[in-house]
């Protein structure tokens, strides 16, 4: 009972004074009330979602989903976990895009560019894949390991094997600049950003294992304004880090709102009091169209909340708790934004797509 209040009392205090992060203490952190569409994504009958790692929306507000669902062949470790499905802008389902292609082992991210073309991410067989919005590949980056050399899975050394320019081992996000440049976070051995032109020709990468400015460990998701700042969601250190498009570091940020510890964890157990392990570490990042742009944040499978942060790190508001119902999430791997009150949320850990409807504190826009 004790342990109890003290939770709720620092609840408390985080909702009406804010949190510390690196810019210092936030005027107020208020709780952003919102909707979640029951239902809004319809499947075929006969088929379910796996562990949901993707959602991203294109220009006509079609929804597409990157799921660990697929093959059931072959041992655990080995079957193919990649589907990437397409819904209508009112959930319909339309079609499988890419149906068991060479490139898909283990659905990561997937996003779309300014001209509606596909990006695919995929952890398992380190390519990143651009299709065209009728589903034809056009671009591959990266190779996977051949079956017939014995592929098998990276070891995680430390200190990691040297990276190889134009080769990934386990990449977790993409995003471009104004010029159409692709920038790849490279993710879960490399611990860097690799850079490629428009013309998709190698450019370079920065980044190596480590907590210091320009150091990563996981870098697990990436957004870019419309003034070329370039977000890095450094999950396992719990901030964001800010670069400029040559890679040159700027700052960072990190959101230190204590969650509810009453809250209980859907996959794991919930940290004691106290604990602020995986608060407000970027499990996924999107932001939204401009001019007036802000980045939403989504923590991992706990405390599991979603943040509204201004682009300097100012906590704007929080969304949700952990949990398996509707207006809970555990995992939120993946977000798409395409306005400021609409939001898609990918979780993981309970195999799902959630629509959110955020409703404005105080009339904001």
């Amino acid at each position: 009972m004790i342990a109890r209040l003290i939770a709720l009392t620092a609840l408390l205090a985080v909702l009406t004074t804010g949190g510390v992060g690196a810019q210092g203490t936030q005027a107020r952190v208020p709780e952003i009330p919102f909707d979640s569409v029951p239902d809004f994504l319809k499947l075929p009958p006969s088929m379910n979602f796996g562990e949901v790692s993707g959602v991203a929306v294109d220009s006509k507000r079609q929804v597409y989903v990157f799921s660990r669902s697929g093959s059931a062949s072959g041992p655990a470790f080995g079957a193919t976990a990649a589907q990437l499905l397409l819904f209508s802008t009112n959930g319909a389902f339309i079609r499988e895009i890419g149906k068991e292609l060479y490139g898909w082992a283990f659905a990561h991210s997937v996003r779309i560019d300014r001209n509606d073309q596909i990006w695919a991410i995929d952890k398992g067989s380190d390519m990143v894949i651009r299709m065209t919005p009728a589903g034809r590949v056009v671009w591959v980056f990266g190779r996977r390991q051949e079956s017939a050399d014995g592929a098998e899975p990276w070891e995680h050394t430390t200190p990691p094997a040297a990276p190889v320019d134009g080769r990934f081992r386990q990449p977790t996000d993409i995003a471009w600049d104004s010029q159409g440049n692709s920038y790849i976070t490279d993710g879960y051995v490399n611990a860097r950003v690799a850079k490629y032109d428009k013309n998709g020709d190698w450019v370079k990468s920065w980044g190596e294992p480590g907590t210091g400015p320009g150091q990563f460990h996981l870098p697990h998701a990436i957004v870019i304004d419309k003034d070329d700042n370039v977000y890095v969601g450094d999950r396992t250190n719990q901030r964001v880090q800010v670069f400029d498009t040559t890679g040159t570091y700027l700052r960072e940020w990190k959101i230190t709102v204590p969650p509810d510890w009453t809250t209980r964890a859907v996959n794991g157990p919930t940290p004691k009091t106290g604990d602020m392990q995986g608060v407000g570490a970027p499990n996924s990042l999107c932001i939204t169209p401009g001019p007036n742009q802000v980045i939403f944040l989504g923590e991992s499978t706990w405390p599991g909340r979603i943040f509204k942060v201004a682009l300097d790190g100012t906590v704007l508001g929080v969304i949700g708790t952990s949990g398996r119902n509707l207006k809970q999430f555990s995992g939120a791997h993946a977000l798409a934004c395409p306005s400021e009150n609409e939001l898609y949320v990918a979780e993981t850990s309970n195999w799902r797509v959630q629509k959110l409807l955020l409703h404005p504190v105080g009339g904001s826009q």
